[in-house]
């Protein structure tokens, strides 16, 4: 079925499909980036011997680090079916 949809696409719809494509990927990279940078911040702030409370902080770091990444994950693949699909023009 997604070899007739992909004959059926003219150059310029094509080469939206997959600047589509292309853009899904450099969001995922997007969220892997900042779910690190929150996993970094919350290994320093675990750090800081000085300031208990602190610490705190960490354990919210290291929570939004994991959220960042599942919720990019599951929107990477959420958006890759609906490509696969041809149904990406109600996103």
């Amino acid at each position: 079925m997604e070899k007739d949809f992909e004959q059926e696409l003219i150059v310029r719809d094509y080469l939206a499909r997959q600047r589509t494509s292309l853009a899904n990927e450099r969001t995922l990279l997007s969220y892997i980036r900042t779910s690190l940078y929150f996993l970094v911040s919350g290994t320093a702030l675990f750090e800081v011997n000085k300031l208990a409370h602190v610490s705190q902080l960490g354990y919210l770091a290291f929570g939004l680090s994991f959220a960042f990444l599942g919720i990019g994950i599951f929107n990477y693949f959420k958006v890759k079916m609906r490509l696969k699909k041809g149904n990406y023009l109600t996103m």
